[in-house]
């Protein structure tokens, strides 16, 4: 069943955030004039009163569920309590308002950090189940997996329409690069351009380089969002990714080499690696929905420099 998102009155939660933005500019290129960007301040999601408050106020049609409370690895050890039960409630509150109010499409965004520790690479969905998360970033993967079992169990008891998306790391202009919450790729950006301009003769990555990722454009992430509100509509979890894996020590060498940095690099090894490898089987997404990645790491990377240089 084809939905027809520019007839649809559709929210997005997290629609000012990095993915969110990208989301409803794809959505606007896609002739959706109906639109809804709840803010935080106007309807706190862990509040199933201002959800109820939500669904008065736009009477959507179709959810993008992409609101979360999101960190790296130190972020997540820090306050993996606070991580687990926000992105839990969240989720609650709005697929029961959705099981209520009779919505066509919920787009739930999971996580790739709810797969087991040593999943056997490449990452696929059946694998989601067999092993219990790196546990760096356990209660925040383990709290997106439990919104994959209520979408599941929802659909078979009411029929709502509700799928499930685990995009692999996200990067792209317009990210996140404060050093207390940032992902991989903007924080080595920020490191590597404040270094240069300091002159600093060297600086300090966590790790020993060995763990692996795969990373998503984020403008290819929000095309494979928005084609699998329109097509896909499985219980099953449907992965996004690029395809193309890479260790942590050649990409710190990437950037390195992009923003120019002359110094040294140090590896802090008494941090943690996190999950050892990531990298995901994109299959089930191209046979679903017919969706691939479109623009690689390196064309990526210096985009995202660009953008990071032009705003600091």
């Amino acid at each position: 069943m084809t939905v027809e998102l520019a007839r649809q009155r559709i929210v997005v939660t997290g629609g000012t955030g990095f993915l969110g933005r990208a989301l409803c500019a794809g959505l606007h290129q896609r002739g959706c004039e109906m639109l809804a960007v709840p803010t935080h301040q106007d309807y706190d999601l862990l509040d199933a009163q201002a959800v109820e408050r939500l669904f008065a106020d736009f009477r959507p049609q179709v959810i993008f569920h992409l609101a979360a409370q999101v960190g790296g690895i130190g972020a997540n050890q820090r306050e993996p309590g606070r991580f687990f039960y926000e992105n839990l409630q969240m989720g609650l509150n709005l697929i029961e308002a959705s099981r209520r109010h009779g919505i066509e499409k919920f787009l739930q965004v999971g996580t790739v950090c709810a797969y087991p520790k040593f999943t056997p690479v490449p990452f696929r969905e059946d694998d989601l189940w067999n092993g219990y998360p790196e546990e760096t970033n356990a209660p925040y993967g383990i709290a997106k997996k439990a919104l994959l079992v209520m979408l599941q169990s929802y659909r078979q008891q009411y029929g709502l329409n509700g799928v499930f998306v685990l995009p692999v790391n996200l990067f792209g202009p317009g990210d996140n690069y404060d050093p207390t919450s940032s992902h991989v790729i903007p924080a080595l950006i920020r490191k590597c351009v404040e270094a240069q301009r300091s002159g600093a003769p060297e600086i300090v990555v966590w790790g020993t380089g060995s763990a692996s990722r795969e990373f998503l454009y984020v403008h290819d992430c929000a095309e494979g969002l928005i084609r699998a509100a329109e097509q896909y509509s499985s219980p099953e979890p449907v992965n996004l990714g690029s395809g193309q894996e890479i260790s942590i020590r050649e990409l710190v060498t990437l950037i390195v080499k992009l923003t120019g940095y002359q110094g040294q690099v140090v590896w802090d090894t008494s941090r943690p690696d996190g999950q050892p490898r990531r990298s995901l089987d994109t299959s089930r997404a191209f046979e679903s929905f017919g969706f691939r990645a479109q623009t690689s790491l390196l064309d990526g990377l210096r985009i995202t420099i660009q953008d990071y240089l032009a705003g600091n």
